[in-house]
């Protein structure tokens, strides 16, 4: 009897933790590989790449129950924690004496863009019924700085690994699309290569997207798509801390409805910490105390780590899913093109003119 009580009394055994090894060594292949067709295409960024091959290896036949199962874990975590790594390591892309070198009047224009791209972009996406939290996440991307941006509100938000995945396919493709577009319209829109450039720093996506459709007007132009676009990335930070401000006071209201959703009732952090440490990165940069080598190499590593964590994101996309509500996500991703493309051409004229 005694013997029997022991082993009723016997916590169960808790079984491992998954084993999160397989998914990241196929993540650092993805980025190799996508390292491999930046070095042979230079007009494809590596995290773009990454992306795309992400998307590509979950729908392999061979390749599909290895993401689905035993990689499952690693590449959700490389999608979650080396993207908020990667985060803090963009704040040393940016400094202070950068914002106010590019002067008020194109401040004002930056806010305005953001502002206009984001809300506009998150009323039409919940009038057009996306679900979950694809309106606000496409509207972060679109607005900030891509697929960057859209993984750190995801982590304010506890988003589900679709929508975030969803979300970063389409800002992705159409950054890509910017890449061959926007310098075709140099000319007809009678820019300047320093106005063409600060239309591109405004109005596309990603930083490295930026790069590659700036550099096709010359050095002059991609310097000023660079800095605008950097001004930009600094709003990174006040955008997540205000969605996770909504996160809190929409919990504490209906903490009822958090638990039916699977997040909990515990709010999250007012600030996330990895958005402190962005901030930090900044201040850190402002100062000028790092050495040139320092800041090459932690670009170097913040490129490595997003490219892991869109590998990680792309995998997560499930075409046939996204099929059902594709025609939405297109018509909403061209929507809010032209809405960015449009209100930072005005902003342009408007602060060079």
């Amino acid at each position: 009897m005694a013997l029997l009580r022991e082993r009723q009394t016997r916590p169960a055994t808790v079984p491992a933790p998954p084993r999160k090894l397989p998914g990241l060594a196929l993540a650092a292949a993805g980025v190799a590989v996508a390292w491999a067709v930046h070095l042979l295409v230079p007009a494809v960024p590596m995290l773009t790449a990454a992306v795309v091959l992400g998307i590509v290896v979950a729908h392999l036949p061979l390749a599909r129950s290895l993401v689905r199962g035993t990689a499952r874990p690693g590449l959700t975590l490389a999608g979650k924690r080396l993207m908020r790594v990667g985060v803090v390591l963009l704040g040393l892309k940016l400094s202070l004496d950068d914002v106010l070198g590019i002067g008020w009047a194109t401040v004002l224009m930056v806010l305005a863009v953001v502002a206009a791209t984001f809300f506009g972009t998150w009323w039409l996406g919940r009038r057009m019924g996306l679900p979950g939290d694809q309106p606000l996440l496409i509207a972060t991307g679109y607005s900030i700085c891509g697929a960057s941006a859209i993984g750190a509100v995801s982590e304010a938000t506890d988003s589900d690994e679709r929508d975030t995945a969803t979300s970063v396919a389409l800002v992705t493709l159409c950054g890509t699309l910017a890449i061959a577009v926007l310098p075709l319209l140099h000319g007809p829109l009678g820019l300047t290569d320093a106005e063409f450039g600060r239309w591109v720093g405004a109005s596309v996506h990603d930083v490295g997207q930026v790069v590659a459709t700036a550099q096709t007007a010359g050095p002059g132009a991609l310097g000023e798509a660079v800095l605008v676009k950097l001004m930009r990335v600094a709003l990174l930070a006040p955008l997540v801390a205000a969605v996770a401000l909504s996160v809190r006071r929409r919990r504490r209201t209906a903490p009822q409805t958090a638990a039916e959703n699977g997040r909990g009732s515990a709010r999250p952090p007012l600030v996330p910490l990895f958005v402190v440490g962005f901030l930090a990165m900044v201040a850190l940069r402002s100062t000028g105390l790092l050495p040139a080598t320092a800041i090459d190499v932690a670009q170097h590593a913040q490129e490595l780590l997003l490219a892991a964590a869109l590998f990680g994101l792309g995998s997560a996309v499930h075409l046939p899913t996204l099929t059902r509500t594709g025609g939405r996500v297109a018509a909403l991703g061209l929507a809010s093109w032209v809405v960015v493309a449009g209100v930072s051409y005005g902003g342009v004229l408007l602060t060079t003119g």
